[in-house]
């Protein structure tokens, strides 16, 4: 399966309900590498590698949880890096 990489900016209710670590666990339980942080504005950015089927899986895995509710996603294609791990930047 080919690996692709996504820029993907959620808005909602997706600061303070544990979006970032919920991300966190679903991206290395799917073997999804990338990084998620936090905005100033209320809404969280990530990037996620990986194939397109372990991508979406990490996002349904994360939009299930209790209290996240993703209202919008702003999804565009970026060119893969080829790192190795998933991060929670600050």
């Amino acid at each position: 399966m080919e690996r692709i990489r996504k820029h993907i900016i959620f808005s909602g209710d997706v600061q303070g309900v544990g979006f970032r670590y919920r991300m966190y666990h679903a991206a290395h339980a799917n073997g999804v590498s990338g990084w998620v942080r936090n905005l100033y504005d209320g809404s969280v950015e990530a990037e996620l590698e990986g194939t397109e089927a372990a991508i979406d899986m990490t996002v349904m895995q994360v939009e299930r949880g209790m209290f996240v509710r993703i209202m919008n996603m702003d999804v565009k294609s970026v060119p893969i890096h080829n790192d190795h791990d998933f991060i929670v930047r600050d």
